[in-house]
């Protein structure tokens, strides 16, 4: 099936699913980005009191990435189950308005943050870079 025959609802598929994957790459180079970080803060010698929140900030920048693509798969469970029944094509690209009608205040987005920091694959491998960063800072 070309560009031209595709349904709004299969482009807007098609769109999201595209984002949705982006925003995988964009986390594992977060990740990588963290090891980089550890490992020059040790190799440079920065105190732990530096290492520690400069990851735990990249940590909280993949949670905050993760939170969207969260909401991306969201949609994209979504505009299947529409494509699946049939829906009108009025029913695609409504991400944001259905996003905004459901947004939570500040604390909620915040607690949506810190929900996906938590999981295990968001979390992996922070935990562990800030105590090795802690072992690499001890003296002697």
């Amino acid at each position: 099936m070309n560009a031209s025959t595709l349904s709004p609802l299969q482009t807007e598929w098609a769109t999201l699913q595209q984002d949705h994957e982006r925003h995988e790459r964009c986390a594992v180079g977060i990740k990588v980005a963290a090891v980089a970080l550890t490992a020059g803060a040790a190799l440079f010698g920065f105190p732990f009191e530096l290492a520690a929140p400069l990851i735990a900030i990249v940590w909280v920048i993949e949670a905050m990435l993760r939170t969207v693509q969260a909401r991306l798969g969201q949609r994209l469970l979504k505009v299947e189950a529409l494509i699946a029944d049939g829906a009108s094509e009025y029913a695609a690209c409504q991400l944001h308005t259905e996003w905004q009608a459901t947004r939570p205040g500040a604390v909620g987005l915040l607690m949506e943050y810190a929900k996906s920091a938590l999981k295990p694959t968001v979390a992996f491998p922070y935990p562990l870079l800030i105590i090795l960063s802690f072992v690499l800072s001890l003296p002697g």
